[in-house]
């Protein structure tokens, strides 16, 4: 998984649960399947979360909880400043043959406002049109080349025209107030047996240890 990838999608899964520890992290990021899509070895969870910590991205208490010795980590300023510039640079870029970025920052949209959403993949809808236009001058005499390489370059066309489509789409349930953003009230909640669910309660449970400490 590319660097930029691993460091939003940790602070990210961090921002969304913390205080939160690191087996939870690593289950709760497996269930988005991310071992599938975004090629993420479990064990690497761990040593990207002490990488962040390093950084100054991340805070981590070793705390006692029930008798157990726990690490869970927080948040820093510095480290929400670092997922709010990835987050718009992996909306905004777009690169057709490597769109891992780009899915991670969809992974993690409920963690922007609507209006910087809305920013963002407007942009994004920009630069699609340039890429668009940009291949087209890449290959302006398709006789001149050989329909394989051409062949590879309506596929790019091809996607890139999918992507608009969908993005167009996004856009417009966006603006209609769908799906659920920073500051929005919740319309989906996970099921009773949800692991989610219990890390709610854990949430809670640390947060007491570590403001008594």
């Amino acid at each position: 998984m590319a660097a930029t990838a691993t460091r939003l999608l940790l602070l990210g899964a961090v921002m969304v649960f913390e205080p939160v520890n690191g087996y939870q992290i690593r289950r709760e990021l497996l269930s988005w399947r991310v071992d599938e899509w975004a090629h993420v070895n479990p064990g690497s969870i761990y040593s990207g979360l002490a990488t962040l910590t390093r950084m100054g991205h991340l805070d981590r208490h070793d705390l006692v909880d029930g008798g157990r010795e726990v690490a869970v980590y927080t948040s820093t300023a510095q480290g929400r400043d670092a997922f709010a510039g990835l987050w718009r640079a992996a909306a905004e870029t777009v690169d057709l043959l490597s769109p891992l970025d780009f899915h991670t920052a969809l992974s993690l949209l409920g963690l922007v406002d609507r209006d910087e959403a809305l920013d963002a993949f407007t942009a994004r809808l920009a630069a699609l049109d340039a890429e668009v236009g940009r291949q087209a001058d890449i290959y302006p005499e398709p006789e001149r080349i050989p329909p394989n390489v051409h062949a590879m370059a309506d596929l790019w066309v091809g996607l890139a025209a999918t992507e608009r489509e969908w993005l167009v789409t996004l856009l417009g349930r966006l603006r209609a107030g769908e799906l659920d953003l920073r500051g929005d009230e919740m319309s989906w909640a996970p099921a009773a047996d949800d692991p989610g669910v219990q890390m709610v309660a854990d949430r809670s449970r640390y947060l007491e240890i570590i403001r008594g400490g």
